[in-house]
């Protein structure tokens, strides 16, 4: 029931490579009618400066999400029509901004993608930015909290880490994606992960065509 009050899912973006899972879960929470809270990690910003040539600006955050969203993963502009929605911008070095806070309501909270750093400073409680802070307010709430990492290969101190963050009741999600739903563009891979991340989290979507059972599905559908 919505009772009026804005309890919104907060996106922490890390510098790790894939911006473009951020997007897509970004889209599909706003196409699913969620409020969503923003965060995107100083290191993020070059990682999309380098993939998407958008330079994100705290005072033109809007504008330069409306362009991030509206590109696909293949590089082109405007192939997505998005409406921003309820969304809130909060500067990564806001140590005071509401979410730092457990009083502060939120449905709980979507890291994607995860870098290692990120990964580490959750799992032992650094907060040296706020992406991080808000993670261990998540935690701390048990609030839900999805961590899509995306890095390989793997070293023993980051598999410690992620067990750690499993262990503390988050959902370590790596982005791998799968080739059942009958992907035949980079877009679709990209969907498959942001919609498994949605899938933890409980948020409707369409992202990619579910698993029913039926050898060759992917290839009938077509």
């Amino acid at each position: 029931m919505n009772d009026g009050k804005r309890t919104p899912w907060i996106v922490g973006v890390s510098g790790a490579s894939g911006t473009p899972y951020a997007a897509a879960v970004l889209r599909g929470l706003l196409a699913a009618g969620e409020s969503v809270d923003l965060v995107v990690s100083r290191a993020s910003r070059l990682t999309l400066l380098d993939e998407t040539g958008i330079a994100f600006r705290d005072a033109h955050w809007r504008e330069d999400l409306a362009a991030w969203l509206a590109r696909g993963a293949d590089g082109k502009p405007d192939t997505f029509t998005v409406d921003l929605g309820d969304v809130r911008y909060w500067a990564a070095g806001d140590l005071a901004a509401g979410p730092s806070s457990g009083s502060y309501p939120a449905k709980g909270m979507l890291v994607v993608p995860a870098s290692t750093a990120a990964v580490a400073g959750v799992a032992l409680g650094l907060s040296k930015d706020l992406l991080q802070r808000v993670a261990s307010v998540t935690l701390k709430e048990r609030r839900p909290l999805v961590v899509c990492v995306r890095e390989t290969p793997l070293n023993g101190q980051t598999l410690k880490h992620m067990v750690a963050l499993d262990e503390a009741g988050a959902v370590v999600l790596p982005a791998s994606p799968a080739f059942y739903a009958g992907a035949t563009h980079i877009q679709d891979l990209v969907d498959f992960v942001a919609g498994r991340v949605l899938d933890a989290a409980g948020v409707p979507h369409q992202l990619y065509r579910r698993w029913e059972g039926e050898l060759g599905g992917a290839l009938s559908s077509d």
